[in-house]
Formats: C-alpha cells, structure tokens, sequence
C-alpha cells in the first residue's frame, strides 16, 4: 500500500524546495515553435496575459473562451484533444459526433469515426485537497479544459460509529440468536471507511477525466499532517489518517500508469502569485478563486500554461446512500417496523439517471408503494414521490451529482 518517495516526482527540479521553484519562476515561458498550443488564437495574441470571460469582447469566440473546451473521444473510445464549442457544434450538426455525459456528469462527444493519426499534447491534471472541500484542474499548453470543485464525504465516520452501536445493542439482548462470527478484518492492514471513502472520490474523479482526456501528469498539493514530538515516529510516518490515505492515493494513481508530481504548500504559494491569481479566504463558495485556483496552478506549472482561459468549473456533490437497517432505532406506532435503507428501488439501483416524462433530467431516490422518489441533479431536491416506473427511460447510473456554474459571480467578471 505504501510506495517510496524515490517513486514520484517533485515540481522543482531540485526537489519540492523553493530554490528549485525559483529557477522555474526565472525561466521562460514560450513554447517551441513545433509545439501547437490547444487555443491557437490565445497564442498568436503574446501581448494579453489576461483571462478572456463572458462581457469582455464583442465577438462570439470571446464568449465560447469562457465555457472551456470540449472533451472529445474517437469511436472505439480513444481520448482524444479537446476542440472548441464551435467545432463541437459544426460535428453535431453534421453527424459525426453525437453528445455524451460520463459518470460525473461532464459533457463530452463520441465521434462516429476513428481519426487516421490522432495527435494528443501533454495535459496535467492538478488537484488541490481539502478537509470539506477540493480543486481539480485539467490545463494544456495553452487552454484550460474542466475545473471541477468537489465537496468532500464527511458522514463515513459517523455512520461507522451507527452501525457498531446498533451491532453491539443487537447483540446485547436477551433473544434467540447465532453465535457470533469471528472478527475477519482483525490484525489486517487496511485504510479506515472513512479515510478510503474519502481518497477513493478523488479518484473516481481523476479515472473518469481520464476516459474523455488524454491525461498523463498529474500534480498534487502534497499535503501534510500533524505530527507529534518525542517517541512518536511511528504515529507520524504510519498511524495518521493523512498520512496513509494520501500514500494509498498515490499508489492508486501509479497503477493508473499517471506520472504524479508532488508539491508542497509553499510552493503553490508562489507560483499563485507568479501568475498574479487570487484565492477567495472563503472556502465554500463555488467558484474558481476557492480551491480550482490552487489546482491550475499545479497544473500549468508542468504544462507552461500562461493564464487560466476559463473559470468556469463543475460542482460536484456526492449522493449519500443509507444502508439497509435491520431494524429502526426508533420504535413506529402499532410496531409494524417501516423499510429504511437499501440500495434498490422497485429493481432499480439509487443514483440511476433517469429523463421523466414530465420533470426530464433526474435521478432515482426511494421507493414508496410502488412509486419512485425522483430528485433533481443541480440541487438534489426531491421532485416526486409518485413517479411511475415506466415514466422513466434509464440512462446510466450514478453517484456524484453534477451542477455546471458560470464565472458571472466571480471577482473577475
């Protein structure tokens, strides 16, 4: 589960310290000329090192800037370079590309044809952890391709602790019942739920940018934790929570065959003041200068990225699951026992994204006498509980829910 440091890759070239940052800072910033950035306009236009955003310009290319580029895959599933909302509507109307949704909801086409000599740059991703909230940035050589913001699961921990309660009370009463298994998890190495849950969105994230986007660097804020002093040198490599979850997620993504590049805080410090960006003090707020600011600087530090061309971004939410209860943990009147729980609903699995008739775009909740709850995508609020289920065509199954927000609220608009 732990794999050496000597494995990764630190940003600066004389390790994750801030002299080697320096001699990156000191060095230039133009590409070879054999080297076609993914916004060819951008790069004829040297003099503008500003952002270009919905209001600024006149023209119909400076609005489509704003909305970032469209993830493109070949017919056999390839991932290919992103293009230009323009070019993916002249593909749509032409037929050659029809439009798709991955399993977090980002936007993307499937060509009807395999290019004859598909051509890919390199693209990073940069991601910026957090305690509540978190930052993922996909950046080319010139434009920005996605930003996502996603909230972090912090209920694992306290649905555990739930379970082994009501565990402990069932087992605990005076009734007819098996012998009680032996403990399999005991004395084996394992991550926490919490902690697993935890590491384990970001890289449903990363995996699923990475069937639309030709990814091959990954930069992460190597974040680290509280340690203690005296005769604590095993809590501080091994027993923190940090700790192991971060070392897990960088073996996950080498498995990945992802080139991840460390960095540490201090470094991104500086390089968000290189590129003369801002963050929000505020860390809910959805929008770019919160976490995304942090994870394009990542990003563009190995991609030689100039600006940030969007600060559009995605806000993902994580759908909770209930688990299925043996019994309730409070009693119900006349003591008929109610169903709580599960994962299923009418055969269906929760999280299933469905077009209703008459509400559209939503997803499966529970179930009550042979009716479906549906709620909505953008704010998981529920819209019915009396949906048929032949009212609804299945599209694909789910468990983040995704919102699309615009910079207009943001300080650079």
């Amino acid at each position: 589960m732990v794999i050496p440091t000597q494995e990764l890759t630190s940003l600066s070239s004389s390790g994750t310290t801030c002299i080697g940052l320096q001699e990156w800072l000191d060095a230039s910033l133009v590409q070879p000329a054999s080297e076609e950035s993914l916004n060819s306009k951008s790069s004829n236009n040297s003099t503008r090192l500003c952002p270009i955003y919905p209001g600024e310009g006149k023209h119909d290319s400076d609005r489509e800037t704003a909305i970032g580029r469209i993830p493109v895959v070949s017919k056999n599933g390839t991932p290919l370079m992103p293009c230009r909302p323009a070019k993916a509507r002249k593909l749509i109307a032409q037929g050659k590309a029809i439009k798709k949704r991955n399993k977090i909801g980002i936007f993307y086409l499937h060509l009807q044809f395999d290019p004859h000599i598909p051509v890919t740059q390199p693209l990073a991703i940069g991601v910026d952890p957090g305690t509540k909230y978190e930052g993922f940035s996909v950046v080319g050589t010139g434009d920005t391709v996605v930003n996502i913001m996603s909230e972090a699961i912090t209920w694992v921990k306290r649905k555990v602790e739930q379970r082994r309660n009501a565990r402990k009370a069932r087992r605990k009463r005076n009734t007819r019942r098996r012998k009680n298994k032996k403990n399999r998890i005991a004395n084996q190495r394992r991550l926490p739920p919490s902690t697993r849950a935890r590491w384990d969105v970001k890289l449903r994230i990363i995996k699923q940018l990475c069937t639309i986007i030709p990814i091959q660097n990954v930069v992460v804020e190597d974040i680290q934790a509280v340690t203690k002093k005296r005769h604590h040198k095993r809590w501080n490599t091994n027993f923190s929570p940090l700790e192991v979850g971060k070392w897990y997620f960088y073996s996950e993504l080498q498995k990945l065959k992802l080139n991840v590049i460390l960095a540490q805080g201090n470094e991104t410090q500086q390089l968000r003041q290189h590129f003369g960006l801002h963050k929000k003090k505020s860390k809910s707020q959805p929008i770019f200068e919160t976490h995304c600011v942090d994870a394009w600087v990542l990003a563009a530090a190995t991609t030689r990225a100039k600006f940030p061309t969007t600060i559009s971004i995605y806000y993902i939410t994580p759908l909770q699951f209930h688990r299925r209860q043996l019994h309730r943990f409070q009693f119900a009147k006349g003591g008929i026992k109610r169903r709580y729980g599960g994962t299923l609903s009418l055969g269906l699995k929760k999280g299933t994204l469905v077009t209703h008739k008459t509400l559209g775009l939503c997803y499966i909740g529970g179930n009550l006498k042979n009716r479906l709850s549906l709620h909505c995508l953008k704010t998981g609020k529920r819209l019915t509980q009396n949906a048929k289920k032949e009212d609804c065509t299945i599209l694909t199954r789910i468990s983040l829910r995704t919102q699309f927000l615009s910079p207009l609220h943001s300080e650079y608009s």
